[in-house]
């Protein structure tokens, strides 16, 4: 709140620090009066304004060297006055121009005088005030004919100071005080809006300085980055504001032929500009090569803002000066549509605006000109496209295709007009297809295989994903970088929603049959081409465009897929396999079974993969081809939605057998497929896809198999539909079943390998749907206690001489059981025995119920398994063996199948275990221990009578080798074939329950195991063995591991008339068994019976 608000009180405060001032003109006396200015109210000030003015411009008008700090104080005094008050007189508006610019005034020189930085930014923000102190009716009689000279030195001066200062603050108030001057400021308060004939008096006086300003500001735009983005983003501000106001369309329509004299003097007069019609030709040529400097240095500036601000800058001029600058209409579209994709996200959606506020304005599409412009823009640029692609580099080509792209969206509907004339589709599709060949000489796509048929299944990340968006990244020859393909993409989907969509695909698709070079790069531009039709994702600037219908567009994807999965396109050469049945060479030093003493495998390279050829490069394009035609698939049901619906018949089959190909970047892309058709048909899973469309697929097999010579692919649609399902399919799959068995009868020799496979995925199946109810143990666990209550019973009941009978009789049966004295032809004289006794005693004979069909199928597919188990392939083998398994868990609640076929299949198992390549011998191991498992009382004879004695020799052989190995050995097969054996063997001996004899055979393999020699997970393994066997026999294993390692030599009797236990076990602390030997004692002794070691031990870490 001011103190003095009276003029009169004011005056009394005022007068005598004004009249100090005036006699002495010290930079204290300038201060003491600001002080007391800023008691001072606004109203009394603006009474008392040239009263306090005059001590201040009495200073700065006295000639005579003076203090530049006298000077900048006066001045920011001078401003303070200016700020809180209004000048209402013309003179005093005039002369305070005068004598602000007069600081900075040097007389020899034209640039600005040679004083502080602080006495300039005074200045100038002194003028700025004084502008926008002025009355509106003042301020347009400032702008006169006769000021010209003095406003021509202050905008001259302002531009020195913007080019030439070094400080960032004095370039942008200079700036922002031209644009003041200049009446083009932001301000609100400043002034009413010119009506059209003011407008019309400033341009015409203002025009005298477009040539001075515009040359300065473009030398201030076009300077080293290194000057801030906010100096070129107020240099383009005031460009754009001082071109569009001078060169508006609008004013100089009003503009006579001839000029009128202005009432100057002749000096004053000649430099008033007459903006005829000539005068406007000529200065639209000379800014047209400073728009273009600016457009070229702006467009690439490293800050977002100053893109920013270039956007703003052609959409004034456009809207503004469409006719005077006429031929700068290409160069600012030009830019303009460049930056729609640019990396910042603000210049972005300012340029999608600045488009779609043209297309509402009709400024582009409306002007026939201007469309014009457009079109021979694009026509020029798809003429050099083809060589910008060779010989630009990353960035360039993005920032060509963005121009492409930009112009693209301008011309909207009249794309499909341009599209008509032949010499553009050319040249257009031809760039296209010219930057999109890939790169395919890549080794590694061959390489990698699908070796684990879990991989069929498709996860619920997959499903997650945004449809048709997880394109296989792919390597281009003429780019790198992934934006250049992101633009391309759209710009295909553009011409896809704007062209004619029959034209376009009549064009690329006789590209497609024309020659393999253009298939891949056709066939991409195809999918954009139908996502792209079907509106899906395409910004429409003109809201005017509609989509192509669904039923064309249906019928467009229709033709193109029946296309793609052609004879000729689909089925083609992607990998080089040695024909099944022919036997892979395996070179082995040393013994090829678990018996030998190392395993060393030396694979003879394949010829055709030892080194990149011709071969290579066009199974790559194959590979290529399918992936592209298959994410095509999944984009056509993206852009059909549920319509897709009508095509799965002719779809859905074909990627089913593409999911199932070995190639591993097929297979990923085809179930990624998969995804996007049931998220776009509106399944909930791939599971629910197959198991509604599985009654077609199904019939398909079945007639396709009878044909298997023309459908080798068959099996794969099986494989994938059963790991993509549940057991509600098998009720459809059961006779296709039967069929794939007859059929593998029937080509064994040749299809083992495809065959093989789906079995494997058929019994992974029903051990899936078919899940056991408890594990192993706790089946045997409930058998036991169900025997001792039965045992029980008997004994609380009374045992008679029929219960003893059945006892024997039982028992001697187990017996023959164990001793494998079992056949088929007794199990089946039993089966036909038992009826025929009911038959004496009921009318009604019991009929034994029919085997469910996932036993029966087991059971069939076990069959197969025991004849293929010997095959001369070593991958069918490998393979049946792990089929093998499947069908023992799959039987297992089934004793009376599994066990016959157990036996009929134990020679080939014994022969698999101890003469055959090591990796079969792993595999069959794992059998061996899922047999174990399941039918302990029936393998524990064989299994000790022809397994365990090898298993144990080997292992006593291999034990030297690797205590001696280093850390290298545990990467070796003879290293992962201990490890097996070492722990399969505990479980084995549990769940088989050995005797006492074969108990001490495994302890005494697994011992030596039990050193601190050993690598360390040969010794775990070891110590889990003896877990296994203190749950058998206790007492033993206790004896044993004392032998070895004895911490207490002699142990106290529990009562006096007992002699105490001396062992001879070694108590030496170096002792290698010392650690593990206690650690298992420990385990053995319990919590409650602890006893104190001769020494403490550390266990190895």
């Amino acid at each position: 709140m001011a103190v003095f608000d009276t003029p009169e009180e004011a005056f009394g405060v005022l007068r005598p620090v004004c009249v100090q001032l005036t006699k002495t003109q010290t930079v204290e006396n300038v201060e003491h009066l600001q002080t007391q200015l800023q008691a001072i109210s606004d109203a009394a000030l603006q009474e008392l304004q040239q009263y306090v003015l005059f001590p201040l411009r009495f200073v700065l008008k006295t000639p005579g060297p003076k203090r530049e700090q006298l000077i900048q104080s006066v001045v920011e005094c001078l401003t303070f006055v200016l700020s809180s008050t209004c000048v209402r007189e013309q003179e005093l508006l005039q002369e305070l121009f005068s004598e602000l610019s007069a600081c900075l005034y040097s007389p020899n020189s034209q640039k600005p005088a040679a004083v502080s930085e602080e006495l300039k930014l005074a200045v100038i923000q002194g003028l700025n005030t004084l502008m926008h102190s002025a009355y509106r009716d003042i301020i347009l009689t400032f702008y006169e004919p006769s000021i010209l000279p003095r406003l021509g030195f202050a905008v001259s001066l302002l531009l020195g100071l913007a080019e030439q200062e070094k400080s960032k603050q004095i370039k942008i108030a200079a700036l922002q005080c031209l644009q003041v001057l200049l009446l083009q400021c932001d301000c609100q308060d400043h002034s009413r809006p010119l009506d059209g004939l003011e407008q019309q008096q400033l341009g015409d006086l203002l025009a005298s300085f477009l040539p001075g300003i515009s040359t300065a500001l473009t030398r201030i735009i076009t300077g080293d980055f290194k000057q801030g983005h906010s100096i070129v983003v107020s240099s383009l501000k005031v460009f754009y504001k001082t071109v569009s106001f001078i060169m508006a369309d609008e004013q100089l329509r009003r503009i006579p032929k001839a000029q009128a004299k202005p009432a100057v003097e002749h000096r004053v007069a000649q430099l008033m500009i007459h903006r005829e019609a000539d005068w406007v030709k000529s200065t639209g040529d000379k800014l047209l090569i400073l728009i273009k400097k600016i457009m070229d240095c702006v467009s690439v500036h490293p800050h977002w803002k100053a893109r920013l601000e270039l956007v703003e800058f052609v959409e004034v001029l456009l809207v503004k000066c469409t006719q005077s600058l006429v031929e700068s209409t290409g160069p600012l579209l030009k830019v303009l549509v460049g930056l729609v994709n640019d990396e910042s996200p603000e210049v972005q959606a300012q340029c999608s605006t600045v488009l779609r506020r043209l297309a509402d304005q009709k400024v582009v599409v409306g002007s026939r000109a201007l469309a014009d412009i457009l079109s021979e823009s694009l026509h020029s640029l798809a003429t050099s496209l083809p060589r910008l692609m060779n010989t630009q580099d990353d960035q360039g080509k993005f920032s060509t295709l963005s121009l492409l792209l930009g112009y693209l969206k301008l011309l909207g509907p009249k794309v499909h007009v341009i599209l008509n004339s032949v010499a553009h589709m050319q040249r257009l599709s031809r760039a296209l297809v010219q930057v999109l060949e890939l790169e395919v000489a890549d080794v590694k796509m061959v390489e990698e295989r699908r070796w684990n048929s879990d991989s069929l299944s498709a996860t619920s990340e997959a499903s997650a994903a945004r449809p048709w968006s997880r394109v296989q990244r792919r390597y281009f020859r003429c780019f790198t970088d992934e934006r250049v393909f992101l633009l391309l993409r759209q710009i295909c989907q553009l011409l896809g929603y704007y062209g004619d969509l029959y034209l376009l695909v009549d064009h690329f698709m006789e590209l497609y049959q024309a020659s393999v070079v253009y298939r891949k790069q056709a066939a991409m531009i195809l999918n954009e081409l139908v996502v792209g039709a079907a509106g899906l994702d395409v910004e429409d600037i003109h809201n005017k465009c509609t989509g192509t219908g669904p039923e064309e567009l249906r019928e467009i994807v229709k033709s193109i897929l029946e296309e793609y999965t052609s004879q000729e396109n689909w089925y083609l050469i992607t990998c080089i396999e040695a024909e099944e049945g022919e036997e892979v060479t395996m070179k082995q030093q040393g013994l090829q079974a678990i018996t030998s003493g190392a395993h060393t495998c030396q694979v003879v390279p394949f010829p055709a993969l030892s080194k990149p050829s011709p071969t290579i490069c066009s199974m790559n394009s194959n590979i290529w081809q399918i992936c592209i035609q298959l994410e095509g698939i999944g984009q056509f049901a993206y852009a059909l939605g549920k319509d897709f619906r009508l095509l799965l018949m002719s779809a859905l089959y074909p990627v089913l057998e593409k999911a199932g190909d070995q190639t591993l970047l097929i297979s990923q892309v085809a179930t990624n497929t998969m995804v996007d058709i049931c998220r776009a048909c509106g399944y909930n899973s791939v599971q629910h896809l197959i198991n509604q469309n599985s009654d077609y697929l199904v019939n398909g097999i079945s007639l396709n198999l009878r044909h298997l010579a023309l459908h080798p692919h068959t099996p794969k649609v099986l494989e994938v539909m059963l790991r993509n399902s549940d057991a509600s399919l098998l009720p459809l799959v059961a006779d296709v079943v039967q069929d794939v068995l007859a059929t593998l009868d029937q080509f064994y020799d040749k299809r083992a390998a495809s065959f093989v496979s789906v079995l494997h995925a058929l019994l992974a199946a029903l051990a899936h749907w078919f899940p056991d109810s408890g594990s192993t143990g706790q089946l045997q666990q409930c058998c036991l206690e169900e025997e001792g209550r039965q045992t029980a019973a008997d004994l609380k009941a009374g045992t008679t001489a029929e219960d003893i009978e059945q006892f024997v009789l039982n028992y001697l049966k187990e017996k023959d059981v164990a001793e494998g004295n079992v056949s088929d032809l007794d199990t089946e004289e039993e089966e036909q025995s038992a009826p025929s006794k009911v038959d004496e005693n009921d009318t009604l004979p019991d009929v034994e119920p029919p085997l469910p069909v996932h036993i029966q199928i087991a059971k069939d597919v076990m069959e197969r398994c025991i004849h293929l188990s010997a095959d001369k392939n070593l991958k069918i083998r490998l393979k049946v063996l792990d089929v093998l398994g499947l069908c023992v868990v799959v039987l297992q609640t089934h004793k009376n199948q599994l066990l016959p076929l157990a036996h009929r299949a134990w020679p080939s198992l014994v022969h698999r275990l101890t003469s055959d390549d090591p990796l079969a011998v792993l595999r069959a191991f794992k059998v061996l221990q899922t047999l174990g498992s399941r039918c302990g009382d029936f393998l524990r004879s064989r299994f000790c009578k022809d397994v365990l004695p090898k298993l144990a020799s080997s292992l006593i052989t291999q034990a030297p080798i690797s205590a001696r190995a280093g850390p290298v050995y545990s990467h070796t097969l003879a290293f992962k074939l201990q490890l097996a054996v070492l722990q399969g063997l505990g479980p084995l001996c549990e769940s088989l329950d050995l005797g006492e004899g074969d108990l001490n055979k495994v302890a005494d393999a697994c011992l030596i195991y039990l050193s601190t020699k050993q690598p360390m997970k040969l010794q775990e393994a070891a110590k889990s063995v003896f877990l296994h066997l203190m749950k058998v026999d206790p007492d033993s294993t206790w004896l044993l591991l004392h032998e070895l390692y004895c911490p207490m030599q002699q142990f106290t009797a529990p009562h006096p008339s007992l002699h105490p236990v001396q062992l001879q076990g070694p108590t030496e602390q170096q002792n290698p068994y010392a650690a593990n030997v206690h650690h298992l004692l420990l385990q053995l002794q319990g919590p409650c019976q602890t006893y104190q070691p001769a020494a403490e031990l550390s266990h190895p870490c």
